[in-house]
């Protein structure tokens, strides 16, 4: 006897409105990111911050974002999601109006400081509030995607309007524009989204606190430096924090976590994912601008188009992932990324060179959100809601990472080539092979997901 297919679950009004207000704070954090890169300049001139300094606009984002995420994830379990979040768009709000008055290069930094601070804290929060809020399956699936397409249409949105934002008003608008965002968000919060329940019972593992934001300041720090001492500082505070959680009672990284082949896996495929995507794009932008001569504005036109494919991306991965499984969308995803950057190889010095680079970015963008919906929905799948914070505190901390690492890496390689096409070029050809060798290692990685069910996302689904 036939009988009529489940229908999906649906999503009440009160989940639809958390949904957009989660989503709101990832796009704007998003936004903010895109347009400072543009204005980076222009922000150096206003403070008198000299081009040498102008990294360090980055940097000072960039450590505590890195290297606090995955405390503050799993401070979401212990002390509450909801908590975490409002006190991280607190602190956004406060970080960008000292941003935007900021008068000097050290006020300027601190800011900057903060902003990343405000990212650790809310990131992880308000990732892990949507994987409690709507359950594992089908739904969450496709809200994960909607979060990927959010993320990459603010991306996209930065990088066309914050040129124009910027040039129009003034540097200051690329801190200022978070203020009303961030406010609204504040406002909406404590009526929307209950608190998330905590076991009393647990303590925060301060030694594994200290040693693990330590190491992973020291490792980000010794990548952006390019300090051997301070790398070894890092790798050995990261293997005190091994050595203390596998002893500890209540530990705050429960080791066992890492035998899932979706932990291991989901964040090993994230870190290539985005370092690799990232490093192209600014090799890219090297190559438009100091090759063949465009100008920003025109950088950012040529990188936004395509961008476009990365809003769709985010759309489908969902679908894609509640019908193949979240293993072979994300090495298909990996694949189409490393793929389409192939070509970028053998680019030349005429012109002509954008009939190939414009196509090959709307694949790859394509290709790399979908693959980024598809680590986090594997990197957090099969978990307990206790366990989700730190779930999304690694996916989190992952993204920060790849996303601090990834440029520093290949630029020295590129950087070992006297011609700077040359050094481009073997960049990218090092970026294509840590990418394909990687998806051979996730899809054996996964195999034993595989093998029990094409997928916990699949076999989740109604």
């Amino acid at each position: 006897m036939l009988t009529a297919p489940a229908s999906p679950p649906l999503i009440s009004g009160r989940q639809r409105l958390t949904l957009w207000v989660l989503l709101g704070a990832g796009f704007m954090l998003s936004v903010d990111f895109s347009i400072l890169n543009v204005a980076l300049p222009k922000v150096g001139e206003g403070v008198g911050l000299a081009a040498t300094g102008l990294p360090w606009i980055a940097s000072a984002y960039a450590l505590p974002a890195a290297g606090l995420t995955l405390l503050f994830g799993r401070m979401a379990d212990l002390f509450g999601r909801r908590r975490l979040f409002i006190c991280g768009m607190v602190v956004l709000t406060g970080a960008s109006l000292l941003g935007g008055f900021a008068y000097n290069a050290e006020t300027l930094l601190i800011a900057r400081a903060l902003q990343g601070l405000a990212t650790a804290m809310a990131i992880p929060a308000s990732m892990s509030l949507l994987t409690t809020t709507f359950p594992e399956g089908a739904v969450r699936d496709r809200v994960l995607g909607l979060n990927g397409a959010m993320l990459s249409a603010g991306f996209t949105v930065g990088a066309l309007v914050g040129g124009t934002l910027v040039g129009l008003l003034s540097w200051r608008a690329a801190f200022f524009i978070n203020v009303p965002v961030a406010a609204l968000i504040l406002c909406l919060t404590p009526f929307l989204i209950s608190e998330s329940s905590h076991p009393d019972r647990l303590k925060l593992d301060l030694p594994g606190a200290v040693t693990v934001t330590g190491g992973l300041l020291a490792v980000v720090y010794a990548v952006i430096e390019t300090s051997i001492l301070t790398a070894v500082v890092g790798v050995l505070l990261l293997s005190v924090f091994w050595m203390v959680e596998l002893r500890s009672h209540a530990p705050l990284v429960p080791v066992r976590i890492f035998k899932r082949p979706t932990v291991k896996w989901g964040n090993y495929a994230g870190l290539v994912v985005l370092a690799m995507n990232t490093a192209m794009i600014f090799l890219m932008t090297l190559y438009l601008q100091n090759v063949l001569g465009f100008s920003p504005t025109a950088t950012g036109l040529i990188f936004g188009l395509p961008g476009l494919a990365a809003v769709a991306a985010g759309v489908a991965a969902g679908r894609l992932i509640g019908r193949f499984g979240s293993r072979s969308v994300l090495t298909v995803g990996l694949s189409v990324q490393g793929l389409a950057t192939l070509p970028l190889i053998f680019l030349g010095t005429d012109r002509l060179a954008l009939a190939v680079l414009v196509p090959a970015l709307f694949l790859g963008f394509f290709g790399h959100v979908t693959s980024i919906v598809a680590y986090t929905v594997t990197g957090t799948s099969g978990l307990p809601n206790d366990e989700q914070g730190l779930a999304t505190g690694l996916t989190s901390m992952t993204q920060q990472v790849a996303i601090t690492v990834g440029i520093p890496a290949l630029s020295a390689i590129a950087a070992t080539q006297g011609n700077e096409l040359t050094g481009i070029r073997l960049a990218l050809g090092v970026d294509v092979a840590v990418t394909l060798v990687s998806v051979a290692l996730i899809w054996f990685g996964l195999r034993e997901q595989g093998e029990h069910g094409t997928s916990l996302a699949v076999a989740a689904r109604p």
